[in-house]
């Protein structure tokens, strides 16, 4: 039965589209995240949860290499292995980054007065240590993973939009949160639910229709490399996580906007295209 599961694994990280796409979302994803995690880590308030979801898509990316190039079975199973945990993990911080900024909203004082580095790096322990305890089913008992997996990506959507409804209901009575910083509340959790949902869902679909962990249809294939896009898109929730980009999004898009919007400011901008035309031509002739 082992023996069956390698080679399971081993044809099917080697099925040409999914071979190659692993190997573009690596070696794009592979320096972006050395360079999120150093970005991080001088940050003066650096996010502990964050730092760890950056770690876990390091630890993915070498595992995308590494399972997209090895031919022994064996040692494939063990990467796909270890690249499943490093799924899970990446799904764990991001439900701790949306219930760090839940609690930041609902409850100011208890979580600035009861938040310290211990408890966070203990919350971190546990689910770094929380995939090992499957790691003896992925190499033993297919079956058995391909029900645990798909019930444990199904935990976060329930906790991401009660975090979601909950900070947008104490966002809309908090009177003394600046604006700049609800917006970029409400856009981490809107983006960690959105990721969630186009790139999991589909997985977690294949995973309880199929009962199969490496399902050769177009669809399956697709839920695969969509769920191995996730560490590159982890980096787009690092840059909203930073302070000022948001509002240089949205003054961009406001300058867009009334650009486009405001007849004035066009017809504006001809008036002055004919003037500076009709006086070029008043000197050419002046000079003829």
């Amino acid at each position: 039965r082992m023996a069956s599961f390698n080679s399971n694994c081993h044809n099917y990280s080697h099925t040409p589209v999914l071979q190659n796409m692993s190997m573009t979302v690596a070696c794009i994803g592979l320096p972006l995240s050395c360079v999120a995690i150093f970005a991080v880590s001088l940050m003066v308030m650096a996010s502990v949860y964050l730092i760890n979801l950056l770690i876990s898509d390091f630890i993915q990316f070498c595992c995308l290499i590494a399972r997209a190039t090895i031919q022994d079975n064996n040692i494939c199973t063990i990467v796909q292995s270890i690249l499943e945990a490093g799924v899970m993990i990446s799904i764990c911080f991001m439900v701790l980054i949306a219930l760090e900024r839940y609690l930041v909203i609902t409850s100011p004082l208890w979580y600035r007065f009861r938040r310290n580095i211990k408890t966070s790096l203990l919350v971190c322990a546990v689910v770094w240590l929380f995939p090992l305890l499957l790691f003896p089913f992925s190499l033993s008992n297919n079956n058995t993973l391909t029900i645990i997996v798909p019930c444990f990506l199904l935990l976060p959507l329930p906790l991401l939009l009660f975090f979601l409804v909950g900070t947008l209901k104490a966002l809309s009575a908090a009177r003394s949160v600046p604006d700049d910083e609800k917006r970029r509340i409400m856009a981490i959790l809107v983006l960690v639910l959105l990721f969630y949902t186009l790139l999991f869902m589909p997985r977690i679909i294949v995973f309880l229709y199929t009962r199969t962990k490496y399902n050769k249809t177009d669809f399956g294939i697709a839920a695969a490399i969509l769920t191995y896009v996730s560490p590159v898109v982890d980096m787009v929730l690092y840059v909203f996580m930073k302070k000022g980009f948001d509002d240089f999004l949205l003054k961009c898009l406001c300058c867009c906007k009334v650009s486009h919007d405001d007849p004035s400011i066009s017809r504006e901008k001809t008036d002055n295209m004919n003037t500076e035309a009709s006086m070029q031509l008043e000197t050419d002739r002046e000079e003829s």
